[in-house]
């Protein structure tokens, strides 16, 4: 049963990855392809926190695979991994912790018992560390295998290619 639902979750973000992609008019080409990264990232960050994994550590080994995939995407499609990768993190963006955060932050403006304000505070807390160290997470783990990998472009390569010709 946890099963189905890590694949339906992974499928919900790949429909969120093609919605995002083309809210920011990609290329029609590139529309599977972000969906199967999307879909892809889900399954990898799921189904690691189905063991046990924090959200951190799952969104970051999500981003990076979903950074090197990109990559290889990209040099099939002729297109910039940047096409690829925004798209397919963006559903991972963590949208709860935020909003819960924002609730956190409204609530201590009305409480006047210390207990409350402090347990309302440390929530608050939690969930935006929650929320920006996800967000660090997701952005390394995009970025660092698009500067280990990054040679040359795919411009450069085009250039070089028509020059010998």
């Amino acid at each position: 049963m946890e099963i189905l639902l890590i694949i339906s979750k992974s499928i919900a973000a790949g429909i969120a990855g093609v919605g995002f992609a083309i809210l920011f008019n990609v290329p029609q080409r590139t529309l599977f392809p972000i969906g199967i990264l999307s879909a892809l990232g889900g399954l990898v960050k799921f189904g690691t926190m189905h063991f046990e994994v924090g959200i951190v550590l799952a969104s970051f080994l999500a981003a990076i695979i979903i950074g090197v995939a990109s990559i290889r995407v990209a040099h099939s499609k002729d297109s910039p991994p940047l096409v690829f990768y925004i798209p397919s993190v963006i559903p991972m963006v963590p949208g709860f912790f935020i909003y819960k955060m924002m609730l956190g932050i409204m609530s201590l403006t009305t409480v006047n018992d210390t207990d409350i304000y402090l347990q309302n505070l440390i929530a608050t807390v939690n969930n935006g560390t929650k929320a920006i160290f996800i967000l660090i997470s997701l952005g390394i783990g995009v970025a660092v295998p698009m500067l280990i990998t990054r040679k040359e472009t795919i411009k450069k390569k085009k250039t070089r290619i028509s020059n010998i010709s």
